[in-house]
């Protein structure tokens, strides 16, 4: 006999089956003590398996590859990851959902869309294209051979890669090689650095994104044998969108270090992929020894460990700060409240005090009379020139010369003198 399952209980396996898969941890497969680099191994390797593009028309493929998304998206970034680790699944909601877009799978209209809003001042995320990373996983790009100190200019199309080859021996591994691809500040790329799979295809390791500083567009990698450190500048932009003051606190979240630090002697592959939305990218690949820049290096390593510090620091300021900003406040609401109370008491002590008097109110005129009084003021004001007087009618105040009366008079008498 079939056995059935009550609404109810299919409510809370649902609500189980959501919690289980808003886990990051068990989304990716991974414990919750992963690496950076393990987390990201986890997600490319599952990205792969559940792309859109290699399983088409699958909705239970389409479900799975946006838990994946989702769950990189929280613990690749520290502040999100940190959230997770404290208070679980619950402080980590869709409203925090910030997808990586593949734009060789977006089809025209959809990358018309992304573009757009790009150039409106909205960060989009771009991932490298799935499909060049399953070619690369199974051994099916070429690669071109340069030696250390060679530089290349090339121009990449949309959505695709150069893929460079470098042989190091054991004193140019012992040196420290530096990576370095630059193009105008217009156009968009990613510098990524390739480990040898298992199956002798290449796995993807590192990934850099370009930055615009000044005219050009750069990225680098380093690897001195000590942590180098990456500056994520969308993670800090993030943060100040929601808040500018818990963005300052956690504007050094984004100071992380590149998961290698050093490389062995041996054979070394480097990809630059073109990253814009329509157009193809030049640029220039410069791979290069970093023995000259003895001191550079330590400068480098040096200030990089105040910053990681400064960071602690930020830490327990950040604390410290809340704690007085809260008395503050609190202080500065009591103070616009005493003030308020001073103003009331004043303002009664005024009205008692005018009461104490034997006088009677004083009546105002009405506006009739108020406007007649200054009608006649002004009247008196007025200046007057020599010899005129003022006469008042039915059609107004006039203004007479009384010389020209009397100058008309004395005519009249002497034309009747005349006769």
């Amino acid at each position: 006999m079939p056995t059935h399952t009550s609404r109810s209980e299919n409510k809370d396996a649902a609500g189980e089956d959501e919690l289980r898969r808003r886990n990051p941890y068990e989304v990716l497969g991974i414990p919750s003590n992963s690496t950076d680099q393990e987390i990201k191994s986890a997600y490319r390797r599952m990205a792969l398996r559940y792309h859109p593009d290699k399983n088409p028309n699958d909705p239970v493929a389409a479900d799975m590859f946006k838990e994946i998304t989702f769950a990189y998206d929280v613990l690749s970034d520290p502040e999100n990851r940190r959230q997770y680790d404290t208070t679980g699944s619950e402080a980590v909601g869709p409203e925090n959902e910030d997808l990586e877009l593949d734009l060789s799978s977006l089809g025209a209209v959809n990358t018309i869309f992304a573009a757009l809003f790009n150039k409106l001042g909205v960060q989009i995320k771009t991932t490298v294209s799935a499909n060049l990373l399953e070619e690369a996983l199974n051994g099916m790009v070429t690669t071109l051979p340069i030696t250390v100190g060679k530089v290349v200019s090339r121009k990449v199309e949309k959505q695709s890669a150069h893929f460079y080859s470098v042989t190091l021996t054991e004193e140019e591994a012992q040196a420290g090689l530096i990576c370095k691809v630059q193009s105008s500040a217009k156009n968009k790329f990613k510098l990524l650095y390739f480990d040898q799979a298992e199956n002798g295809g290449l796995s993807l390791a590192l990934q850099e994104d370009s930055r615009k500083t000044g005219k050009l567009s750069t990225a680098g990698l380093y690897f001195f044998g000590f942590p180098v450190y990456r500056f994520d500048h969308r993670i800090n932009s993030r943060a100040l969108s929601r808040d500018p003051e818990t963005g300052f606190f956690k504007r050094l979240d984004a100071f992380q270090p590149f998961e290698i630090t050093e490389l062995k002697p041996g054979l070394h592959v480097f990809a630059v992929y073109g990253d814009n939305f329509f157009k193809s990218v030049s640029y220039t690949l410069e791979i290069f020894s970093s023995a000259p820049f003895g001191n550079e290096k330590e400068s480098l390593q040096s200030t990089e460990a105040q910053i990681v510090s400064k960071r602690t620091e930020l830490l327990k300021f950040e604390s410290e700060y809340h704690e007085v900003f809260a008395q503050f406040t609190e202080m500065a609401s009591k103070c616009a409240g005493e003030v308020q109370e001073i103003d009331e008491l004043l303002k009664r002590r005024n009205q008692i005090c005018a009461s104490y008097t034997t006088f009677p109110p004083t009546k105002q005129g009405s506006s009739k009379n108020r406007s007649w009084s200054r009608k006649k003021s002004s009247l008196l004001m007025e200046p007057r020139e020599e010899g005129e007087v003022t006469v008042r009618g039915e059609d107004g105040v006039k203004k007479k010369k009384w010389y020209n009366i009397q100058l008309r008079q004395d005519k009249k008498k002497n034309l009747k003198r005349d006769y």
